[in-house]
């Protein structure tokens, strides 16, 4: 029979066990698994009333032994950083698994190291004096050669951070897919820390019509608050603030200038 739940690795740099904890099923691959198992009493009750073959479900066994033997180990690993001066920061550190947080583990150290098994994602959550909250969502399908290699940066609390990877159709305020899993660990910081109070900022280019870049930085934090309230946070821990193209990053003239100027920024107003 299989275990009960489900097994990680957690360890130190020094490769001493650290903290684990497992609630009981909750994680993804032992809800897959007692699925399988459902399936599997199902198809042995079929069998017996004449309406399923032997064949049937002797490969159906095959395969929930094969998702539990079989699953892929990946290691997770890397350091927190200062964004300023990528100097280490000593840091509260917490995994588990994403979204259900059945599997989880913590260190208190500027590098991490732990073990993912399947094809659960999982999320990282860093905190650290003086700084803003970061969480990150790792995803199995990042691995190469069964590492995933993941720095995490750390921002004062006087300061913005620009949220990468959000990308908007050109001239509009539609958020492309590709930029969901960014404002997905918006979203997951935000419910670890329930008392965190943001300012969503929007910025254009210079180009065009002044007026309209208003508009258009005004429009996009609104669907990017939109899009985080979806999911289940507060709109009243959500402000918005437009600039339009006022506070450019850079002056120059290239495509790749006018690129850094379009973004959106989160402030910290309450943590």
């Amino acid at each position: 029979m299989f275990p009960s739940e489900c097994v990680s690795d957690c360890y130190s740099p020094e490769r001493r066990p650290l903290k684990f904890q497992d609630h009981g099923c909750e994680c993804e691959c032992s809800e897959s698994i007692e699925s399988s198992w459902q399936e599997f009493y199902l198809v042995v009750f079929l069998t017996f009333t004449g309406l399923f073959s032997m064949k049937k479900i002797l490969l159906l066994l095959f395969s929930v032994i094969s998702s539990f033997v079989f699953a892929q180990t990946i290691t997770v690993q890397g350091k927190v950083v200062n964004t300023l001066n990528n100097k280490p920061i000593k840091a509260s550190i917490r995994y588990k698994s994403y979204p259900t947080g059945g599997i989880s583990g913590a260190f208190l150290d500027s590098i991490f190291s732990f073990n993912i098994f399947g094809s659960s994602k999982y999320q990282i959550t860093v905190e650290a004096d003086g700084f803003i909250d970061r969480t990150v969502i790792i995803d199995p399908k990042e691995a190469m050669q069964e590492q995933i290699l993941r720095d995490i940066s750390m921002t004062s609390l006087d300061r913005a951070i620009t949220l990468d990877h959000l990308i908007f159709e050109t001239g509009r305020a539609t958020i492309k897919p590709t930029s969901y899993l960014a404002l997905d660990e918006v979203v997951a910081m935000m419910k670890e820390n329930l008392k965190i109070v943001i300012q969503l900022e929007g910025h254009t280019d210079v180009a065009g019509d002044t007026k309209k870049n208003m508009q258009l930085s005004k429009d996009r934090v609104e669907a990017v608050k939109k899009y985080i309230v979806s999911k289940g946070i507060l709109k009243d821990r959500i402000r918005t603030k437009a600039f339009g193209g006022t506070q450019p990053l850079s002056l120059e003239k290239t495509e790749d200038a006018k690129a850094l100027n379009r973004r959106v920024e989160m402030r910290v107003l309450r943590n």
